[in-house]
């Protein structure tokens, strides 16, 4: 006989935005269990271990950045509901970054988490845009995220008031890939939350990475009395009329909540509703995202700048268009991001002893997904040098031979990789192109939470979570 447990507040997926939700939800009161298919919480935003060394999955850096004091903030807002002590993120500054376009990097400008630096950039290389740029600016700082605002193209509104294509791809370039799940474009309203987040606030990361957000929210979902089951995913959301009345587990057993909050996408949410009639012909039939990344990580026995490499990341492009899109191949090393995770202000006390460099470039799930073992592993080793040496073009050159002597260990994930952490279809790494910003599905009680609700990023998804507990737990409408 299947007993059933009744919980006020069933949470799928243990990522940052299911966490999220679980703390503000047991705060109140309230009884949550979050159901995590996986081993770890976090999702692609977890880490794993290889050959004694812990590696990130997903950060490259916390957006949204702002000093100690500064007030209606996004960082504000989640330490505060999440009733978190600022100083535990242990957020360091970034030193700087860049977007480079060209065969090598011609044309580049320089950001930092002060705005006046990309604007006096802006005028050093496009002073006829200067104008431009500035109104752009304040359009920004101007639009708040409205649920229900039109979904205006991003290209349409940068093309009113940025007139150079140059400068326009450029400002676009870090915006799409760390966030848009849209091929060529994304809405001008994501576009400007992007915007806020990485140019007019900034990046910033713990020196431990993940790790200590992770840890942190755990130890605050324990302390209010959450539940977590891992290891136990959601196989199945029996809808009875417009409600979900019950979540069939992996092991069979059976659960009921008075309210579900799903953090694992919006089709993939819907695939789980039974009968698929009451997933509703849009929500049940919303289309998955394409836009998909392989990632090659490289261990140094030294710091970056031992190269000369001193930029906290690099957004590159070897032309003057960005070609954001599913790649025809496996990968297209054309253009991508390279992070290093040593070059943040970190106190020397704090400065990891090796040195790392990230590199993500778009890639095709397609082309990875039908592979057996050993093809997959020697496409991997194959993409693994191509990608690394693309983006060494737009860095200060080393000599090959000492680069090599120099790397200790070295790891690269894969839309495949992607799929298996998160169960995003296509290893959408943005989930899919339609999102609910409102967070509402076909049935009353269930709604989305992270990637599919609609906010992105480290800060965002939490915020997410934090929202949706909010407004659909807490003061339901």
């Amino acid at each position: 006989m299947n007993s059933r447990r009744h919980y006020d507040v069933a949470v799928i997926g243990a990522g940052l935005s299911g966490l999220a939700a679980g703390i503000r939800a047991a705060h109140f009161g309230k009884s949550v269990c979050i159901f995590e298919r996986h081993n770890a919480p976090g999702g692609l935003n977890g880490f794993y271990s290889l050959g004694g060394r812990k590696f990130d999955a997903g950060l490259h850096a916390v957006t949204n950045f702002v000093p100690p004091g500064v007030k209606g903030t996004p960082l504000g807002r989640l330490v505060r509901q999440l009733r978190l002590d600022r100083d535990q993120l242990a957020l360091r500054e970034q030193k700087g970054s860049r977007v480079v376009f060209g065969p090598a990097g011609e044309a580049a400008l320089r950001f930092t988490n002060d705005v006046a630096v990309l604007e006096s950039e802006v005028a050093r290389l496009f002073p006829a845009q200067i104008d431009g740029f500035r109104r752009l600016t304040e359009l920004v700082r101007a639009t708040p995220f409205e649920p229900d605002a039109p979904l205006v193209p991003a290209r349409e509104v940068v093309g009113r008031h940025i007139t150079d294509p140059l400068c326009a791809e450029m400002l676009l370039c870090p915006l799409m890939f760390y966030g848009s799940p849209n091929e060529g474009d994304f809405s001008f309203g994501q576009m400007a939350v992007l915007f806020q987040a990485i140019y007019l606030e900034g990046f910033a990361r713990p020196a431990e990475g993940i790790r200590l957000i992770l840890r942190l929210l755990l130890e605050k979902y324990r302390e209010a009395g959450g539940e977590r089951r891992m290891k136990c995913g959601v196989r199945q959301i029996v809808a009875e009329g417009d409600r979900a009345a019950m979540l069939i587990l992996d092991d069979g057993s059976e659960v009921t909540a008075d309210h579900v909050l799903s953090s694992i996408g919006g089709p993939e949410t819907a695939a789980l509703i039974a009968p698929p009639a009451a997933a509703g012909e849009a929500f049940g039939h919303q289309p998955p995202g394409v836009i998909s990344y392989v990632e090659t990580m490289a261990v140094f026995d030294r710091q970056p700048a031992a190269f000369g490499w001193d930029d906290t990341i690099v957004f590159f492009n070897d032309s003057d268009r960005l070609h954001y899109e599913r790649p025809a191949g496996a990968v297209d090393p054309r253009s991508g991001v390279i992070c290093f995770p040593n070059n943040f202000q970190f106190p020397p006390e704090e400065v990891p002893e090796e040195g790392m460099m990230r590199v993500t470039c778009l890639a095709n799930y397609d082309a990875w997904v039908p592979l057996a073992e050993d093809a997959y592993s020697a496409q991997k080793a194959d993409w693994f040098a191509r990608v690394q040496a693309s983006a060494r073009r737009f860095l200060a050159p080393v000599d090959a031979a000492a680069f090599a002597a120099a790397t200790r260990a070295s790891d690269m994930f894969t839309p495949r990789t992607i799929t298996r952490f998160t169960g995003h279809r296509n290893g959408a790494i943005y989930g899919a192109p339609g999102k609910s910003f409102r967070g509402l599905t076909p049935l009353r009680n269930l709604y989305l939470c992270g990637t599919d609700q609609g906010l992105l990023g480290i800060v965002g998804s939490m915020l997410s979570g934090i929202t949706m507990a909010n407004q659909r737990v807490l003061a339901p409408v």
